[in-house]
């Protein structure tokens, strides 16, 4: 019997960015592991060898006439593009195959997916709101999201915030009592991210699993990228994330 041709898998495009960062300085930090850090993942014990693995071990290189750079991951047909702007941003893409390609996917969700948007938008806050800066994240997951009439946002504070455009102001008051505000800076099927302003620029990302695929309500993970936070005010910021997050 004739083998059947393979049908192409068509790329998607998950996540592009426009970082206003020479291209040299964005490709250097999804190549080099301790400028990695800075923006990818969240503080875990296994962070490092994560990101030797994921960056230094895994992919391959790829250089083009036009000063673009790319690395591809062979197995799940991802490629993370860096494209020159001349004078103007540096693009960031990540491309995937296609759904149809992808047997992991359970058609409701695809964590890969959203775990690069989340990334790509947390490299660009630390190029850019915090160049040359060490990262200290702050994670609470797997929080149930809550029903209709009693979701986990509104008990944060986070009130309307999935319907707010981006480039908007954020205002939200916690559990406590304390107000925080910033501006939407990402808002997609599943997540939002918000640029929160105060003592210190940091980026609040929120990744919302839907009830499909963590019942009986979703659930809800957040992650906080701080930057340049003395030991004190780390301490402060640990007290009220752990009560924010803690008492909605």
């Amino acid at each position: 019997m004739p083998t059947k041709p393979t049908v192409p898998v068509a790329p998607r495009t998950v996540v592009a960015l426009d970082v206003a960062a020479p291209a040299a300085t964005v490709w250097a930090h999804v190549r080099e592991p301790h400028l990695i850090r800075r923006w990818f993942g969240w503080d875990d014990p296994g962070l490092d060898a994560e990101i030797r693995q994921i960056f230094v071990d895994l992919p391959v290189v790829g250089q083009h006439e036009d000063g673009t750079r790319t690395l591809t991951w062979p197995h799940g047909h991802d490629v993370l593009t860096v494209h020159p702007g001349g004078e103007g941003p540096t693009r960031v893409a990540v491309t995937r195959a296609s759904h149809e390609g992808l047997s992991a996917y359970d058609g409701v969700f695809d964590p890969v997916d959203e775990g690069w948007i989340t990334f790509l938008h947390q490299l660009r806050f630390a190029l850019e709101v915090h160049p040359g800066q060490d990262r200290v994240s702050l994670v609470s997951t797997g929080m149930d999201a809550g029903d209709r009439h009693d979701p986990l946002l509104f008990r944060a504070g986070l009130h309307g915030v999935r319907g707010t455009p981006v480039g908007s102001h954020v205002e939200a008051t916690r559990p406590d009592g304390s107000r925080v505000g910033g501006t939407l800076v990402l808002r997609s099927e599943h997540q939002v991210g918000i640029h929160l302003h105060g003592i210190a620029e940091s980026l609040l990302v929120l990744v919302e699993e839907p009830a499909a695929r963590r019942p009986p309500h979703g659930v809800v993970n957040a992650y906080l990228s701080t930057y340049g936070l003395d030991d004190a005010t780390l301490a402060e910021a640990r007290r009220r994330w752990a009560g924010w997050w803690g008492a909605a």
